[in-house]
């Protein structure tokens, strides 16, 4: 799992200062209009558990306040845009599995983006169920340790009792795991301990990963960028491993 974090982990915090910033912004205020729209036009954070939730992430990432009052307003307005939840699954070069999950006002243009980008980078699009079984689904959050006024080991034991299953800690970030179902219950608890929260989210795990060499693994980057690039991609969740080398090639 840490792995996985670490992956993200290193695209928020290259993101948030480069040209993909727009792109992080677009994914955000794409999560904003589909938390209104499927809790029935409901634009108050108070009452709407999932509102609260992307307006969290839109915070962290530095998203403009007046950014968000006007993605709640159009949400809500009667010309708002209407977005349909798609996934897709397949392999990049070397056997390398991915799960994609997409939000679109055109499913013909994103079947086809994503149909193309495969094929353009060595992969191929699979039919649905050949992939999702390798991911387990879990929910995800992370904490910046700047701020953090608790002894992390008495942390993960209250976590623990509110369905914590697992934790990363690497640098700055403190990532805590649970079961999918209790996504719900570990938002309240870390709520009620005031502690703030930079990105809340459901994620695809790999059970397994697989290493490659640098050569092989910097292929994979390109086909994550390229879905990284694509308006329509909100999520990617690959199994490939993360080493200290290809680490160091991201981050470099």
């Amino acid at each position: 799992m840490a792995g996985h974090s670490k992956w993200a982990n290193i695209k928020h915090r290259k993101g948030a200062q480069d040209k993909k910033r727009s792109k992080i912004f677009t994914k955000v205020l794409k999560e904003i209009t589909v938390a209104i729209k499927e809790n029935n036009n409901n634009g108050d954070p108070e009452t709407n558990p999932a509102l609260r939730n992307a307006l969290l992430n839109a915070r962290g990432v530095n998203m403009p306040k007046e950014n968000i009052e006007r993605a709640i307003k159009k949400a809500t307005g009667a010309d708002a845009d209407n977005y349909e939840y798609m996934s897709f699954e397949g392999y990049g070069p070397n056997g390398i599995a991915f799960f994609i999950e997409c939000m679109t006002n055109n499913t013909n243009r994103t079947v086809a983006s994503v149909r193309s980008i495969f094929n353009k980078h060595k992969g191929s699009l699979s039919t649905s169920g050949s992939v999702e079984f390798l991911f387990e689904t879990n929910g995800v959050f992370t904490v910046n340790k700047d701020g953090l006024t608790w002894d992390l080991e008495e942390l993960q034991l209250e976590l623990i009792e509110a369905g914590a299953v697992s934790f990363g800690d690497e640098e700055d970030i403190f990532t805590i795991y649970t079961e999918f179902n209790q996504f719900g219950t570990m938002a309240s608890k870390l709520e009620a301990l005031k502690i703030e929260v930079q990105r809340a989210e459901i994620q695809r795990i790999p059970l397994e990963t697989k290493e490659l060499n640098i050569e092989d693994a910097k292929e994979i980057l390109k086909l994550i960028d390229a879905f990284e690039d694509d308006e329509d991609v909100q999520d990617i969740f690959h199994d490939l491993e993360l080493t200290d080398e290809l680490i160091a090639h991201i981050e470099g």
